[in-house]
């Protein structure tokens, strides 16, 4: 979506007039959103950006009457081409969303059934709504799968949502919301599991069908460099108000409310900046602080030389078989004769789109997956060859932060026992001992006392990425790998935990494998960058040489799709 400054004159086509939104929490309501007033034109684009708790996807769930069952809308109107929303039926509703509003929620995994196939999934509204007949319809599902940059879209709309990658499933959600052709999209945060070039893609699509039908985009966002390159107009919230709003241009020029020029200072693609400086790695620098691994462990790493590597991957390749399609057996090449290594106290950032292959060469790393081809050594160790008891002791001095803290951590487990749980699994202290590591590590992560008696879903976006981080470094790992972790964060979150992981390697010489589509943060927190498409490795080198002067034309790629970097050109 590129700004439209030419939005269609007339009345507005959605209009939120003194939206208060109210949560019941222990009983008490808790208000959400306070007195929110707004308008979108047809064929206009129009962002919401704030942190996570700001009350910016409250106010869009609010629109098209998609609050929770704890949530009321306690007074305000919401007026789309001129109706009432709020004096609607259920049987109106029906006729209302999907049709002529669209939504493009979050979370795929939430929001797609498990149970039946992607491409029935996307055409489900034109069906419902009788827009097309069920073969037809599903004739426009394989186009719009493919117009949301899945390819093989004729035999991967065959296929069930867990088959596909996060980002690949993101892209589902986005062809259903399009299906119908709404006048409105509501877009709540469509690409932050996507990588750069599929982002710029699936904005510049939504942008597309703006401009062929009039369509009108309210954007909701963390990243405040998307917002710059695509909306019209800027909505800044924070704690349920609105603090600033104007045309983007405007509001990032000259930024009215010191919030808003927080944010702008944090956004990695606006603001950019290195957390370490060039030729930061502590390779064969000073032991870490969390000590040698207990007795019987393989041999701690500072007492090797500096010229082997932390790790060691030589021509890794993986083959997965696809379910028949069209009567044949097929099969995808995930990696392809990959190799590089990580040295201690380094941070070697791998990147690329989604399926490229990224997570799939962190499984062979965490031998999560048996390589095809190829081998991975681990401090001088073949990780295929390892057996029992010795695989046992490699495997806790590797760990991982996935993307999604609220997916990884168990909501049945308080904040102690999820930090605690590696160390109840390997033995490691007693009780007492490991109540005192934990308390270690909930300062370490920078998280109070406190909260070691929360649970999960008492805690921030930002607060359970934590206490992920408190996990994985709960056995003194030598190599953390992070994928995608910051990726779901607002950017003032984003900047703390990225703070925070520099902060931790300084100290402690941890190694860092971060996986990520993001470039921007890739730049302030890597010392080396590997570049992979379609399972190979295209490019590998320096940060500063990588992404100064890329020697492969998709490295440039990825680099002109950095969000920002539009806003910044004007």
């Amino acid at each position: 979506m590129t700004a439209n400054t030419d939005a269609a004159a007339g009345p507005p086509l959605l209009t939120v007039e003194e939206l208060n939104v109210s949560y019941l929490v222990d009983g008490e309501p808790q208000p959400a959103v306070l007195g929110v007033s707004f308008q979108v034109n047809a064929g206009e684009v129009v962002a919401i950006v704030g942190e996570s708790g700001s009350g910016k996807t409250t106010t869009a769930h609010s629109i098209i009457n998609l609050l929770p069952g704890n949530a009321h809308r306690d007074s305000g109107t919401v007026l789309f081409d001129g109706a009432d929303l709020t004096r609607l039926t259920r049987k109106e509703w029906q006729n209302v969303r999907g049709k002529e509003i669209g939504l493009i929620p979050q979370d795929p995994t939430a929001s797609l059934d498990p149970l039946q196939r992607v491409g029935e999934q996307v055409a489900e509204s034109q069906t419902i709504h009788r827009i097309q007949p069920r073969k037809a319809a599903r004739e426009a599902a394989v186009r719009l799968l493919e117009e949301s940059g899945i390819s093989d879209a004729a035999a991967r709309a065959w296929q069930y949502p867990h088959q596909f990658s996060g980002g690949m499933r993101q892209r589902v959600l986005i062809a259903a919301a399009l299906a119908a052709r709404p006048r409105l999209v509501i877009a709540d945060e469509p690409t932050s599991a996507l990588d750069v070039t599929v982002q710029r893609q699936i904005l510049d699509n939504i942008a597309a069908l703006t401009a062929e039908r009039g369509t009108a985009v309210l954007l909701i966002t963390h990243d405040l460099g998307v917002a710059a390159d695509r909306a019209d107009r800027i909505i800044v919230m924070r704690h349920g108000v609105i603090v600033e709003q104007g045309p983007t241009a405007s509001v990032l020029a000259n930024p009215q409310d010191e919030y808003t020029r927080a944010l702008i200072a944090a956004a990695p693609g606006l603001s950019p900046r290195r957390l370490r400086p060039a030729g930061a790695s502590t390779a064969g620098g000073a032991p870490s602080a969390w000590g040698a691994p207990p007795a019987g462990g393989p041999a701690p790493a500072g007492g090797a030389p500096e010229s082997r590597p932390l790790v060691e991957a030589a021509g890794l390749r993986k083959v997965f078989g696809l379910p028949r399609a069209a009567g044949s057996a097929r099969t995808v090449t995930a990696v392809d004769d990959v190799s590089f290594d990580i040295r201690k106290g380094e941070t070697l950032a791998l990147v690329g789109e989604s399926g490229s292959g990224k997570s799939t060469v962190a499984r062979l790393l965490l031998r999560l997956e048996k390589p095809s081809a190829g081998s991975v050594l681990f401090d001088g160790t073949d990780l295929a060859s390892a057996r029992g008891e010795n695989l046992r002791l490699l495997r806790r001095r590797f760990q991982v932060v996935f993307q999604s803290p609220f997916a990884s951590l168990d909501p049945r487990f308080s904040v102690a026992d999820s930090i605690g749980e590696p160390l109840r699994a390997y033995g490691d202290g007693s009780p007492g001992e490991q109540r005192g590591r934990i308390a270690e590590l909930l300062e370490a992560v920078q998280l109070p006392a406190a909260f070691a008696q929360r649970r999960p879903a008492e805690l921030s976006g930002g607060q359970r990425q934590r206490v992920a981080i408190a996990r994985a470094l709960a056995l003194r790992p030598d190599l953390v790998v992070l994928d995608e972790a910051v990726s779901a964060l607002d950017v003032s979150v984003q900047a703390q935990i990225l703070d925070l992981l520099a902060g931790l390697q300084e100290r402690d010489g941890l190694s860092y494998l971060f996986i990520s589509h993001d470039l921007a943060v890739v730049q302030q927190i890597s010392d080396r960058v590997a570049v992979m498409r379609a399972g190979k490795l295209v490019e590998l080198g320096a940060t500063a040489e990588i992404l100064g002067n890329p020697a492969h034309e998709y490295t440039r790629q990825l680099i002109s799709a950095i969000p920002g970097r539009q806003a910044l050109a004007v």
